[in-house]
């Protein structure tokens, strides 16, 4: 039996990965993300907020540092105080992933308001309009500079139609102003319109089945100070891992982590496995063989090479994540 279950991770991890060197890891060094000891589960965890009207992004962050009596909390894209929905924020060590989650894609759900009437024809014409590459300059209240960017819209659908009020879901880049993009609507529409309601649906990998209330995580810490039971506050926040599970990986040996973590760039010799679809120029995340975040990095070379390479650099490190010392240092400094 458990010979089968090997043999079916195996060909799991054929389907997805170039073994470049079976290898295997050390238990007494790291920890595989959904097993750290409860104080380095929240030190390396993120917590997708279900955020309420009323405060600022800010605010909720700094509840979020209160409530776990910690130092250091950060968040994936700011929200407007009446803006409600999904904000992850990152915990201590994982804070080093708010650029990367930033630059994520995200979706939402407006309501526009029209500011007369008009048929649904020109305003499904006016939305079919605003597809792929679009020029916005931010709002005037925005806190970034009113230059003309260009932004993607990925997707739109109008899911209800009610007199003057349009019911939609977007999918956009990040930077993508919603608020800009209702009243641009209006003016392609013939009507003038404004942004009503907004709620934020999804952010990267985080969606809204993700996110819980700050009442929720506060009771969850309440019920592990006070019984000992880490149960529910394990299920509120997740191993920063999650924040890049879509990203192309790339595993090493126990022995390449620590001088990763020191800033060094990633050889052919270090590699263990590397996703088949990666490609010149892609971002990468390296991994451990138990499943934890080392760096964020730029591919030199395409699957295929890293996989022939006997030597050479195959990734750029861009950005360290894991802390120093976690691995053993087997390398020798100049």
């Amino acid at each position: 039996m458990m010979q089968k279950k090997k043999k079916n991770q195996d060909e799991k991890l054929e389907d997805t990965f170039l073994i470049k060197e079976e290898a295997s890891t050390d238990e007494d060094y790291g920890f595989y993300p959904f097993n750290r000891p409860i104080g380095e589960y929240i030190r390396n965890g993120v917590v997708c907020i279900d955020k309420p009207s009323g405060p600022t992004s800010h605010e909720v962050v700094v509840w979020v540092r209160k409530i776990l009596e910690i130092n250091k909390t950060g968040h994936a894209g700011t929200l407007d105080p009446k803006v409600t929905g999904v904000l992850p924020v990152l915990i201590e060590n994982a804070t080093k992933l708010v650029i990367f989650l930033q630059t994520s894609e995200k979706e939402y759900v407006a309501l526009m308001r029209l500011h007369s009437d008009t048929n649904e024809k020109a305003i499904e014409e006016a939305f079919n309009l605003f597809k792929g590459k679009i020029y916005q300059r931010p709002p005037l209240k925005s806190a970034v500079k009113k230059r003309i960017r260009i932004r993607e819209i990925y997707e739109t659908e109008i899911l209800e139609i009610d007199g003057r009020d349009v019911l939609f879901r977007v999918r956009t880049e990040a930077g993508t102003y919603i608020r800009k993009l209702c009243s641009d609507l209006g003016e392609v529409i013939g009507t003038g319109a404004h942004m009503q309601e907004l709620r934020r649906t999804k952010t990267g990998v985080f969606k809204e089945s993700d996110a819980f209330t700050l009442q929720e995580l506060l009771d969850a810490y309440k019920i592990y100070k006070e019984t000992g039971d880490e149960t529910f506050l394990r299920k509120i926040i997740q191993p920063m891992e999650i924040a890049v599970r879509d990203v192309k990986k790339i595993v090493v040996k126990d022995t390449a982590v620590d001088a990763i973590c020191h800033g060094a760039d990633l050889s052919a010799r270090g590699v263990c496995y590397v996703q088949k679809d990666v490609k010149k120029g892609d971002t990468v995340a390296i991994f451990t063989l138990k499943n934890e975040i080392v760096a964020l990095g730029k591919a030199l070379v395409s699957a295929e090479d890293i996989y022939r390479a006997k030597s050479g650099i195959m990734v750029e490190t861009n950005r360290v994540i894991m802390e120093r010392g976690a691995y053993p240092k087997v390398w020798k400094s100049t």
